[in-house]
C-alpha cells in the first residue's frame, strides 16, 4: 500500500474547508494557533516544523505527516535533515514510528518532485 500524500493532503484540505464553513469561530482559533505556533522565535519557521513532522509521525497522523512534509520543503528542508529527525522519532518511538518514518520520508520525496 503506497500512500499518495499530495491527494491525502488535498482531500483534507477540502474537508477542512467545509469544517471552516460549519463552525468558523473554531477554525478560526486553531489557525491563529497555528499562525502563532509556526512563527519565528527562539525557535525558526523550519525547526518549528521538523518538530510538527516528528510528532506526526510518532502519532502516527498520515494528515501531519503530508502537510509538514510540504511545508519543509516549501522551507527548502534537504532529504538528509529529514531522514536524521526521522531517526530521531525512530529512536523515541520504537518500531511503529520506523514505519510512519519511512512515510514521511515518502512524503517529502512526493512534494519535492514538484
Amino acid at each position: 500500500m503506497t500512500k499518495d500524500y499530495k491527494a491525502l493532503t488535498k482531500d483534507i484540505s477540502q474537508y477542512m474547508g467545509e469544517l471552516r464553513k460549519t463552525v468558523p469561530e473554531p477554525m478560526a482559533g486553531f489557525s491563529a494557533l497555528a499562525k502563532g505556533a509556526t512563527a519565528d522565535g527562539a525557535l525558526d519557521k523550519k525547526t518549528k516544523e521538523f518538530i510538527a513532522l516528528a510528532i506526526g509521525v510518532t502519532q502516527r497522523c498520515d494528515g501531519c505527516i503530508g502537510f509538514h512534509a510540504k511545508a519543509l520543503v516549501e522551507l527548502g528542508a534537504t532529504r538528509e535533515e529529514i531522514s536524521e529527525v526521522m531517526a530521531m522519532c525512530v529512536y523515541m518511538g520504537g518500531g511503529p514510528a520506523l514505519m510512519y518514518a519511512a512515510d514521511a520520508l515518502r512524503a517529502y520525496d512526493q512534494f519535492k518532485e514538484d
